[in-house]
């Protein structure tokens, strides 16, 4: 794939691996250059040690860059004040500017984000806003585009924002392949405020509750009301209920329901399946079972969500 347009990953002591790693590994891929820049032209070092090879300092690039990336960095950390005045002069003549991470508040500190919405890592949301209330805060995104300026939310969702601009640059179709190469979704369900609800409740203590969980997963169609549920686990319905509480923050019921809306998402936003169709695929039976849950859980209609949330480039 022929080259895309440079990419200057502007970098410092301390920068988080994986904040680099993920996004860097994409858009490669997807056939653009990629330079590491510091603040001094220096080699750096990640946050768990491994070195990063530095090709240039951060303000010689500019003019050259036609995507200025910025990972993230401790949040409890101060801002490095010479990647802030570095980003703050490369970010005026960079064609967009993305930030992965706490990232942002290297170009909220850069006056890159006033009167900007954006998002963050959600432990440094609070952070983000109380010390830049000219930034519009979205807590919940897993990226924020706002005119030329993309913000994404912590770690992975830096793969999340590639792939947007992957999207942007060369096409759904180029994207999706690289989403598939890398095992992840094109477009993530939900917000960063709702995780994959099975990867978030972690691996359960008890053998019952775990065969009660996967079992939902593997079939969503399936009984998975609370007598059923605890036949499969060999518990009594009051036993399972305090496991499913203490494990798991939640009853059985709602963890039923978040699997079967997470999956409805998925399929909403990959599929050209009638709504009818992913009701019963995700085990909610009826069109309108589901919409009256979508409303319940995410404040919208299965139709408003795909009409949001569908790629749609051609």
């Amino acid at each position: 794939m022929e080259s895309s347009g440079d990419v200057v990953v502007a970098v410092s002591e301390g920068v988080l691996l994986l904040d680099v790693a993920g996004p860097i590994q994409v858009l490669h891929w997807a056939g653009h250059r990629v330079r590491f820049a510091s603040p001094d032209g220096r080699d750096v070092c990640t946050d768990v040690g491994v070195p990063l090879s530095v090709s240039c300092a951060i303000e010689n690039s500019t003019g050259s860059i036609d995507t200025l990336l910025v990972p993230g960095y401790a949040p409890e950390e101060p801002v490095p004040a010479d990647l802030v005045r570095s980003v703050r002069a490369a970010g005026a003549g960079a064609r967009r500017i993305a930030s992965v991470c706490t990232g942002a508040l290297v170009l909220a500190e850069a006056g890159l984000l006033d009167g900007r919405r954006a998002t963050t890592h959600w432990l440094a949301c609070d952070q983000l806003a109380q010390q830049f209330p000219a930034v519009e805060v979205d807590p919940d995104a897993i990226f924020v585009r706002d005119g030329s300026v993309i913000t994404s939310a912590g770690v992975t969702a830096g793969i999340d924002l590639a792939l947007a601009l992957v999207e942007e640059d060369h096409g759904v179709e180029v994207a999706r392949s690289l989403a598939k190469h890398l095992v992840v979704f094109l477009r993530r369900p939900g917000g960063q405020a709702q995780f994959s609800v099975r990867a978030s409740i972690g691996m359960p203590r008890s053998s019952g509750l775990r065969k009660v969980v996967d079992a939902v997963v593997a079939d969503l169609s399936a009984d998975h009301g609370l007598a059923a549920m605890a036949g499969r686990a060999a518990l009594s319905e009051r036993h399972l209920s305090r496991l499913f509480r203490q494990e798991t923050g939640m009853t059985p019921a709602q963890y039923v329901k978040q699997v079967r809306v997470e999956a409805a998402q998925v399929l909403l936003e990959t599929s050209d399946e009638l709504v009818a169709a992913i009701a019963r695929r995700s085990g909610f039976g009826s069109e309108e079972t589901m919409r009256r849950t979508f409303v319940e859980v995410l404040g919208t209609t299965p139709s408003d969500y795909r009409s949001r949330f569908r790629t749609t480039a051609p």
